[in-house]
């Protein structure tokens, strides 16, 4: 009777151990890129766009190469810093990512002339682009400096509305197009253009 007893006992521990290491090699995170895979509340391995599952007790994991959230928001300097000149040029083909459309937009932006402007205006604008690539509404201002004149806040908006309109329709693939549909998209501009030396002021 009492091997029985301790042979049971036995079988319990190593059914614990069996267990715990089974949810331990479960709540590790693969460092490898993420699948495009459909994801599935019974799966356990990484997916598209999220590592989730109800039986994973830890974070879901988000891909980080295409981040849509509620909304996306994007700052654009007149003149970009050295680093990022590349995320400044307009790409070749298809917009495929969300990096490929903010460098369309960045690159879409034409500041007003260097005479009539003002160095350190900000402007945002929100808007939304429907599936063919075309904004839904004319873009609605939604933060600009406080201290600009009316003439130059309708200055930097006419500027704004101009240069969005010259760049749409934008062609998005089929993928991006159903992903960004509606969503609402808000862009910062910064004049960071040294204007009194542009202008020869002294």
């Amino acid at each position: 009777m009492l091997r029985i007893v301790y042979f049971i006992g036995l079988c319990a521990a190593l059914t614990a151990v069996t267990a715990a290491d089974a949810r331990q090699r479960r709540h590790q995170i693969d460092a490898t890129p993420f699948a495009h895979a459909p994801c599935s509340v019974l799966a356990n391995e990484p997916c598209h766009p999220y590592y989730c599952s109800v039986f994973n007790h830890g974070p879901c994991i988000p891909e980080i190469d295409y981040p849509i959230g509620q909304n996306l928001q994007l700052t654009i300097q007149t003149v970009p810093p050295r680093d990022d000149a590349a995320k400044y040029q307009k790409p070749d083909h298809d917009l495929d990512t969300i990096g490929d459309l903010f460098a369309a937009l960045r690159a879409c932006w034409s500041p007003p002339p260097a005479d009539v402007a003002r160095e350190g205006m900000q402007m945002s604008v929100l808007f939304s682009f429907r599936r063919s690539g075309q904004i839904i509404a004319p873009p609605r201002g939604s933060k600009r400096s406080r201290e600009a004149p009316q003439q130059t806040r309708d200055l930097y908006r006419d500027a704004i509305t101009s240069s969005l309109n010259a760049c749409v329709p934008l062609k998005f693939t089929g993928g991006l197009a159903g992903a960004l549909a509606g969503r609402p998209i808000m862009i910062r501009y910064v004049d960071n253009r040294d204007l009194g030396r542009q202008s020869g002021t002294p």
